[in-house]
């Protein structure tokens, strides 16, 4: 996926549902629709919430749903509440990296990783930044595409 992400942590309630849409999906498909958001969201027993409220949310043209909403928007995300009610970009750093764990490579990546010399972790540092390039990403987007997803 080529999406280039944020410019900045995603501030407004559109803005981190968006965010959630774009980067919180399994790794061999792309973004969830509304529909199978608000599916998702019965399945899982929470309120009833359409696929078009949904889309409201995502576009601004909605912005103050019922905690019942927030709640289940943030279990089928699988994320905290308060990333939707706080206004703290250390929150998307933290989803980031949670987000890029989900990945069972990129955490046998990691996990590998533990206990090298700082000269390797530079030299693993710079493939990866190379390969990243190579598939036209940004350094900011790690950990795109990779959640397991609901």
């Amino acid at each position: 996926m080529t999406d280039q992400g944020p410019q900045r942590p995603p501030a407004t309630l559109a803005e981190k549902l968006e965010y959630l849409f774009q980067h919180f999906h399994p790794r061999d498909r792309g973004p969830y629709s509304n529909d199978e958001v608000a599916a998702g969201i019965r399945k899982q027993g929470g309120p009833t919430i359409s696929g078009t409220y949904i889309w409201y949310l995502r576009k601004g043209e909605r912005d103050n749903p019922t905690i019942k909403h927030i709640e289940a928007l943030a279990k089928f995300f699988e994320v905290p509440p308060r990333y939707f009610l706080e206004d703290d970009p250390a929150i998307t750093e933290q989803l980031m990296l949670l987000n890029a764990m989900r990945d069972a490579d990129v955490k046998a990546m990691a996990m590998r990783a533990v206990g090298l010399s700082a000269e390797s972790l530079a030299s693993i540092r710079e493939v990866v930044d190379r390969m990243r390039e190579l598939e036209d990403l940004r350094q900011g987007d790690a950990g795109q595409d990779t959640a397991s997803g609901p």
